[in-house]
């Protein structure tokens, strides 16, 4: 016999935990599935950093607030930044950012992915949400106007309604041939966390190198700030060449790399290596489907936005349905969704623009844009007012924003 809900949230990671949590109270059947166990692992403050982190937002922040899961996050580990400084390892150029020219008191906090995680699975097992773990999809079609989705196991699912949350290489976005256009950054990312002999200073750092961006994002930990989150964006070849390095010869590679502006590099934990490629569907609704977060669209890691988006994605297709469901509309209608799609997707474009285009101008080589851009550097750098508008992007408070973000 199948298993029936009036919603099913394929993806139990950050981006659909969160939609699940903001559906919470609103009388319907919500059915979280997702292919992992779905348990919480014991935090140990002592235990290494996992190399995967997000720099979340201010509006981040307020959504998991309301989410109640920010204290989970809070009493784990977080580590607040309120400075960023990035200059142009080819040129002269620079620029610095701070919290204090909008009079806020970070721009943000970097956090591990597996905190947050943990953190919102906290609030899920604690609340009435339907969960159901080890459930991997295998087959999903349309059934009448639900519909049926088959797991590994045998076991059947249906809904009227389906939201995909389930990642970059969604098998819900597969499985009902959702079109969209991607393309490979021919860079990989290396991503670590690392001690260095100077305090981070609770500051974002980047250098754009002449193969890609580098990034030391502030960690914190037992009050000490002398590790950082690395993220190293380079060709291939070279990212095949500094993941065969032994841990010496590493660090001795990216304190060169990084001009030693924190001093010396004195440890690196392991390194994963990660294929960069933007993907953006062509539309993220469909009757009956919705796709959200990375299942949607997945961004350069430049600015650290990719998750930023989900958490707004996943605010806005729940304030969407909880606005039609009170006033007696059919939730799987694709016009409803439309709603969803009209104010996510012209934001997500344009932010994914940007990157884009900050990412090619850093690593043209040709003489006229390299001027371009430590020129366009040193004059945004004396705007202030230029300087609040971008900062005010980075703390994600501009713009349509959903209630759960707004102050």
């Amino acid at each position: 016999m199948d298993m029936r809900a009036d919603l099913l949230i394929v993806g139990a990671g950050m981006v659909g935990s969160a939609l699940a949590l903001a559906l919470q109270g609103s009388g319907l059947e919500v059915l979280l599935i997702d292919g992992s166990p779905l348990s919480v692992k014991p935090f140990d403050p002592q235990a290494p950093f996992e190399p995967r982190v997000s720099a979340l937002s201010a509006a981040s922040q307020r959504i998991l607030e309301r989410l109640g899961a920010w204290d989970g996050i809070a009493h784990r580990r977080a580590s607040p930044y309120n400075q960023m400084h990035v200059w142009d390892g080819s040129g002269t150029g620079q620029i610095h950012f701070s919290a204090a020219s909008v009079h806020a008191e970070v721009l943000g906090h970097i956090v591990e992915n597996r905190v947050v995680q943990d953190a919102l699975l906290e609030r899920l097992h604690a609340c009435d949400l339907g969960l159901l773990a080890n459930a991997r999809l295998e087959q999903m079609r349309r059934s009448g106007d639900d519909w049926l989705l088959t797991l590994a196991d045998g076991r059947t699912l249906r809904a009227p309604l389906v939201i995909a949350a389930d990642g970059a290489h969604s098998a819900v976005r597969r499985l009902t041939g959702c079109a969209t256009r991607e393309w490979d950054y021919l860079h990989h990312a290396i991503v670590t966390s690392v001690r260095s002999s100077k305090a981070h200073q609770m500051t974002a750092w980047q250098r754009f190198t002449d193969t890609g961006p580098l990034a030391f994002l502030p960690l914190t930990r037992d009050g000490q700030q002398d590790w950082c989150s690395i993220v190293w964006s380079t060709t291939p070849s070279e990212a095949e060449r500094l993941m065969t390095l032994d841990e010496e010869a590493f660090c001795r590679e990216l304190e060169r790399a990084f001009e030693g502006r924190l001093g010396t590099v004195l440890s690196a934990d392991g390194r994963l290596c990660v294929p960069l490629r933007q993907r953006h569907a062509k539309r993220y609704v469909a009757e009956g489907l919705a796709l959200i977060g990375d299942a949607a669209h997945t961004i350069h890691p430049l600015a650290g936005q990719g998750v930023n988006l989900g958490f707004l994605d996943a605010a806005v297709l729940a304030e969407v349905l909880l606005n039609a469901a009170s006033r007696g509309e059919r939730l799987a209608d694709v016009k409803v969704l439309s709603r969803f799609e009209r104010r996510r997707m012209p934001h997500n474009l344009a932010l994914m623009s940007a990157m884009e285009g900050f990412e090619r101008l850093f690593q043209a080589d040709q003489l006229p844009l390299r001027w371009l851009r430590n020129t366009g550097l040193k004059m945004v750098e004396q705007m202030p007012e230029a300087k609040a508008l971008f900062v005010r992007q980075a703390l994600g408070l501009s713009g349509d924003l959903p209630e759960l973000a707004k102050a």
